[in-house]
């Protein structure tokens, strides 16, 4: 088995630790965390480690997993490589999905190999994540040889890899934060309008609920144009120009998120073929006109 320290355990931290030894891809030696408390819960979880609270404590290990929030990942870097805990041609991957492996420079200079895994799930219930794990896509990147190792690992824990350019890794997490995590603030936001025009919360998320997940599932079967309905997708210019009145109206700020959205929504109508080029283009001037409706 490989010989694997943990450098943090929360939730992602030690799920993957508790998957890998149970695997029995692992050997959990040492799980650094900042307090013995949350070290030894995570050892409890995964169900092995030796929970330390000091880099001088650590024992080498082949593989380091380094899952701190992503503010924390270069000091942790710089420690590892200063602990002179590192065997040359060890692997140290960070999991984080907005940082490329580069953050974890300093440890190539104490000889290890670096590389980053991001997967892409919840771990809210690290439970049901480690449980559900299996078909979970984790993107990859950093030296080929740490890769070989990482890769062979989660593969073998039915992980879905997929290669990332590091140079834009900011943006593809910020991509998947546009996909979800705003995807509820716009629910939010229908539930808020809905309030306005007097609909009680509990009515609203019903009504919402079959709208949304009907949408969600008509995206992933059938592409994000050919789900595009509504009256960007009809080019209904009249309705267009009436919600952006009542938009300035009631909060200015979502008016300009409606106009900011809508641009992209014109895009999609024109690949849909859902209205005229001509109307299309009126529609955009009428979003992209920066003056009050």
């Amino acid at each position: 088995m490989t010989t694997l320290n943990l450098i943090g355990c929360g939730a992602v931290g030690r799920t993957l630790g508790r998957l890998l030894h149970e695997a029995r891809l692992c050997e959990v030696g040492e799980i650094l965390t900042l307090s013995p408390e949350s070290g030894a819960a995570g050892a409890r979880f995964i169900g092995s480690g030796r929970p330390v609270t000091d880099y001088a404590d650590l024992r080498p290990a082949e593989l380091y997993l380094v899952a701190v929030p992503d503010d924390a990942i270069a000091g942790c870097a710089e420690l590892l490589a200063a602990s002179g805990r590192l065997p040359e041609g060890c692997v140290v991957c960070h999991l984080s999905g907005a940082l490329a492996s580069s953050v974890l420079a300093p440890v190539v200079a104490a000889g290890a190999r670096i590389a980053s895994l991001h997967p892409v799930k919840s771990f809210a219930d690290p439970l049901r994540a480690a449980a559900e794990f299996p078909g979970t896509w984790c993107a990859v990147e950093g030296d080929p040889a740490a890769l070989e190792l990482v890769e062979a690992l989660f593969h073998a824990l039915g992980a879905r890899l997929f290669a990332i350019d590091p140079a834009f890794k900011t943006v593809y997490h910020a991509g998947a934060v546009l996909a979800c995590n705003y995807l509820t603030v716009l629910v939010e936001l229908g539930l808020r309008a809905f309030g306005r025009a007097g609909v009680e919360p509990e009515v609203a998320r019903q009504v919402l609920e079959p709208l949304v997940s009907g949408t969600v599932d008509n995206i992933f079967r059938i592409g994000t144009a050919g789900a595009l309905s509504g009256p960007i997708a009809r080019a209904d210019l009249g309705t267009v120009t009436h919600q952006l009145a009542a938009l300035e109206s009631w909060d200015p700020s979502v008016a300009e998120l409606y106009r900011q959205l809508g641009l992209v929504a014109v895009e999609l109508a024109g690949a849909k073929g859902s209205a005229t080029p001509g109307r299309l283009a009126v529609l955009g001037e009428l979003l992209r006109n920066e003056e009050k409706v």
